[in-house]
Formats: structure tokens, C-alpha cells, sequence
């Protein structure tokens, strides 16, 4: 009984999740390629890639809110019939991350004075803004891209999504080689040429999710690009209120790590680059569990437009069950093949290699020990989001992830003198606060009916 009444919802969660989980972690591997590729070149320039798009990611994280903060609102208007709100929501949210990515553009132009005052050496400073002189002009494409590609999933048409990104994932890497490297008569060009193939990458794909968002004809009827240059105050601040808060919590999160990165740099630069390896490795398995947590807040917004209790509850718990087992998978890949995973990073060449693989695979322990918190915890916000509770969960991130984990990271890694260890045990800590914080509200909230009341047409 019981399985026959999940089946349903496990065919749409894996229907909906695995497409999304296969973009992000063909989005992923885009950085992915650049961190190994930069890494074959030079052990500096992989510092100054691993704190220059430390950087960008901060700001990237604060204004994909907009992006995020519609999934679960198209959802419920598509649940509900509202074909005016899904284009209003959809189109302001395009509108606000233009408007963010153009305000932010100065501060990865000039980039170097805030990498210096973040303790880190002149030459990995320099490095860094060479990067992000370029990649910022990426940020624009980016944020719009991940607005469409809301849009398109709640509409279930995540397949699309995956597509566009695997394709940009070869023209990556190819445009790594040519132009890092200095071959086919290219010019070397290093972290610049890292950050040119990265950019041009970004602008294909977003063109062709806008062409294919105007061509599909399920979403015709909302004329997404028709007179788009009209403004819609409300409904822009509608999702500015929504949005800003899901950014600010993505800040929270990822500083918590580029706060890591920073400290590392303290410790040294070999610590550095080896810390960014286990990192990386983390955030691929890390787009498993965002890409549950994705098709959490559609499934949930569907059931929140519907006002359908025991749908959304069951919705829930598939999705939660699901992405346990695939983090139960990553911890016995991480246990079982450290050595393996870092090694992938890194040129046998190189005379630093058998030191950053000893570091590398030893921070491996500590990224195993997370898995199970950091998909809880993004579940639970994806999860909040379906229900457009977004407020709260800030402030819960914020606490988790620096009045808790961001002073015990430093206080293991120097206070007790654990270094490098000591500072992923400040992530598990920090974590795995905002996992049982996250999942105890959204639960709270269920049990008392606030989650289920269905939203009034706009």
C-alpha cells in the first residue's frame, strides 16, 4: 500500500530531479574543467582561480535568488491556472537580474584591493582580478539563464535545461585548451583564457534557452517576450522580497566556504589549492541534492497551488528519501577512492603534485562527513521555497552558517591548532545546524496547515 502510494511521486521526482540534477552537474563541470585545466598550468594561477571564482560565486549567489524565488511561484500559478502570473513573475525576475548583474559589474573589475584585503598574497591577488575582468561580464548570461531555466522546469521541461548545458560543456573545455594553453596559435593566456572560454560558454547558453523559451509552444500562451520591456512594479517587488532573502541565504551558505577558502590562503598556498580540489569534488556531488532540492519546490509549489496536504507530504518524503541514498553513495565513493578523486586534478608532472594529492585526499575524510548534513539542509530550503518561505530560513542559514559554523571553523583550525581539518569540521558543524533547523520549520509549518492553503488568484 504504502508503495504503490509513493510510486507515483518517486516516477515524477526522479522525472523531474534527474534532468535537473544532470545541468547542474554539467554547470558544475564547466568550473570543474576550469580547475583542472588551470591546475595543469600552474599551481598560483589554480589559487588565484580558486578565490577569484570564490568571488564571483558570492555574487552570483546573491542575486541567483530571483532565479530561484519563481520556480516554486510559476509552479503554484501553473498548478492554479494563472497563466498572467507566470509571465509577470517570470519576466520581473528577468528584469531584476539584469539590473543586478550591471550593478555588481565594478567590483570584479576592480577586484584587487578586496582580494588583498582578504590576506591574500600580491601575486594571487593580481591573478585573480586578470580573471574576474573577464568572468564578470559572465554574470549577466548566468543569472538570466537560471531564470529561464525556472521557468522551463516548472513548466516539467527540465530535459531541455540539461541539454543546453551539456552542449556548453565541450565547447568549454575545448576553448580551455586553445586558449589557457596558447594552442592551435592562440595566445597563452592562462586564468584570462580560463575566464574567456567560460564567458563565451555562458552567452551561448543563454541564447538558446531565450530561443527555445520563445519557441516551445506549451508556453506560448504566456508571452514571456511580448512588450518585455514594460515594467511591472508590483510584481517586481513581489519577487524582490521573495528573492532577495533566497540570495542573502545563498550567501550565507557559500560564504561559509568562501570564508573557508580565505582562511586556508592564510595557512598557505599549497593548502589552498588542495583545499579547492576537495571543494570542487564536493560541490559536484553537492548538484545531486540541488537538483532534488529543484524539483522539491516544484512538487511542493504544484501541491501549495493546489492546497493538496497529503500530496505535498508525500512529495516530501520522497524527495528527502531520495536524496539520502544518493549522499549515503557519495560518502562510501569519497571513503573508498580519495586518492583517486584528487589525483584527477592534477598533472603527475608537476613537482607539487604528490603534496597537494597527501592534502587533498585527507580533507576527503572531512567532505564525506557533510554529505548527509548539506543534502538535508539544502533539501529543507528547497522545500521552504515550494511554499515561498523565504525569510525565516535567512535568518536560520545565517545563524547556522556564522554565529555557528564560521567561529568554530576558525577556532579548530588556529585557536586548537587542527589547521586544514579543523576548518572542514566547522563546515560539518555548521551544516548540519541548518540541516535540523531548515527541515524542523517546514515540517512545523505542514503540521500546523500553513503550507496548504491554497494561494488566491492575482
Amino acid at each position: 500500500m504504502t508503495l504503490h502510494r509513493y510510486a507515483p511521486h518517486l516516477r515524477a521526482t526522479f522525472a523531474l530531479g534527474l534532468p535537473l540534477v544532470g545541468s547542474h552537474i554539467a554547470r558544475m563541470a564547466i568550473g570543474v574543467a576550469d580547475t583542472v585545466m588551470v591546475g595543469w598550468y600552474g599551481v598560483e594561477e589554480l589559487a588565484a582561480l580558486v578565490i577569484a571564482t570564490s568571488f564571483f560565486h558570492i555574487l552570483f549567489f546573491l542575486g541567483m535568488g530571483f532565479g530561484i524565488a519563481v520556480m516554486g511561484v510559476i509552479a503554484a500559478a501553473i498548478a492554479r491556472g494563472d497563466e498572467v502570473e507566470v509571465r509577470r513573475a517570470t519576466r520581473m525576475a528577468l528584469w531584476l537580474s539584469l539590473g543586478f548583474a550591471v550593478l555588481v559589474l565594478p567590483l570584479m573589475l576592480f577586484s584587487r584591493p578586496i582580494l588583498l584585503a582578504l590576506g591574500q598574497a600580491p601575486v594571487v591577488a593580481d591573478l585573480g582580478q586578470q580573471y574576474l575582468r573577464i568572468a564578470g561580464f559572465g554574470l549577466l548570461p548566468v543569472l538570466c539563464a537560471l531564470t529561464l531555466n525556472s521557468y522551463l522546469a516548472a513548466m516539467e521541461r527540465p530535459q531541455i535545461v540539461l541539454l543546453i548545458t551539456l552542449v556548453g560543456l565541450p565547447m568549454n573545455v575545448f576553448l580551455n585548451w586553445v586558449l589557457i594553453f596558447g594552442n592551435l596559435g592562440a595566445p597563452e593566456l592562462g586564468v584570462q583564457g580560463a575566464a574567456i572560454a567560460s564567458v563565451a560558454t555562458q552567452v551561448v547558453q543563454m541564447l538558446a534557452l531565450i530561443g527555445y523559451a520563445a519557441w516551445l509552444p506549451l508556453a506560448r500562451k504566456y508571452r514571456l517576450f511580448q512588450r518585455f520591456w514594460n515594467p511591472d512594479w508590483s510584481e517586481m517587488r513581489r519577487v524582490f522580497v521573495l528573492g532577495l532573502p533566497i540570495g542573502l541565504t545563498m550567501v550565507a551558505e557559500g560564504g561559509l566556504f568562501v570564508g573557508s577558502n580565505v582562511m586556508m590562503g592564510w595557512i598557505g598556498t599549497h593548502q589552498l589549492a588542495a583545499h579547492g580540489i576537495a571543494l570542487q569534488i564536493s560541490s559536484v556531488t553537492f548538484m545531486l541534492h540541488l537538483g532534488m532540492s529543484n524539483a522539491a519546490t516544484i512538487r511542493v509549489g504544484q501541491a501549495k497551488g493546489r492546497g493538496d496536504a497529503p500530496w505535498m507530504r508525500d512529495a516530501a518524503h520522497t524527495v528527502i528519501a531520495v536524496s539520502l541514498v544518493l549522499a549515503l553513495i557519495c560518502v562510501a565513493v569519497f571513503v573508498l577512492f580519495p586518492q583517486f578523486l584528487v589525483g584527477l586534478f592534477l598533472d603527475p608532472a608537476q613537482p607539487t603534485t604528490p603534496e597537494l594529492l597527501r592534502l587533498g585526499a585527507s580533507l576527503m575524510f572531512f567532505a564525506a562527513l557533510f554529505q548527509l548534513t548539506d543534502a538535508m539542509q539544502v533539501i529543507g530550503l528547497g522545500l521552504l521555497r515550494g511554499v515561498q518561505d523565504t525569510r525565516v530560513p535567512m535568518v536560520l542559514a545565517a545563524i547556522s552558517y556564522w554565529v555557528i559554523g564560521m567561529p568554530v571553523a576558525y577556532g579548530l583550525a588556529f585557536v586548537a591548532g587542527l589547521g586544514p581539518a579543523g576548518l572542514w569540521l566547522g563546515l560539518v558543524v555548521g551544516l548540519s545546524v541548518a540541516a535540523v533547523l531548515l527541515m524542523r520549520r517546514f515540517w512545523r509549518g505542514f503540521a500546523r496547515g500553513d503550507w496548504t492553503r491554497a494561494a488566491p488568484a492575482r
